[in-house]
């Protein structure tokens, strides 16, 4: 199954359910996601992927299913972790050693490494601040590394 993008699709966070044993937790997970962030100064925008062929995905097996076209830097994992306590996403990073500038560019970018968990309410200002190149997926990797359980819970 392909997962398409368009030029529309820029500011949207691409999330994908590859878990589908808690539909009720699903619910509450999307609804976190559609809180403004950024003192609810900005809307969050969300591009949900509920489909279960995806069930059991892998990263690698979502990331080989976006399109090439319209790819973001970023696609966000609901598993099965995401279904409990405070349902933190998986944040993969889509940048393959071919699309970096170069070795070091690519080792910098993955120097916390390639995914990480953050809280819903911050899905939407890492995506936002990926896509307009405020802000780098170490920004955000290296902000969850620095918390005790390994989660980015924003920084507004």
């Amino acid at each position: 199954m392909l997962i398409k993008r368009s030029e529309e699709d820029e500011f949207d966070a691409l999330v994908v359910r590859v878990d589908f044993s808690d539909d009720a937790a699903w619910t509450e997970v999307v609804g976190l996601l559609e809180i403004p962030w950024g003192d609810d100064e900005f809307d969050s925008s969300n591009q949900l992927v509920d489909d279960p062929a995806f069930t059991g995905a892998s990263p690698d097996d979502v990331l080989a299913a976006v399109e090439e076209e319209h790819k973001p830097a970023v696609v966000f994992l609901a598993d099965a972790e995401t279904m409990r306590g405070a349902h933190p996403l998986l944040a993969v990073s889509t940048l393959t050693r071919e699309d970096a500038e170069d070795e070091d560019d690519y080792e910098e970018e993955m120097s916390h490494g390639r995914e990480f968990r953050l809280v819903p309410g911050a899905v939407s200002e890492m995506h936002t601040n990926l896509e307009i190149a405020n802000m780098d997926f170490t920004d955000f990797s290296g902000s969850a590394s620095g918390d005790s359980e390994r989660i980015h819970r924003g920084f507004c």
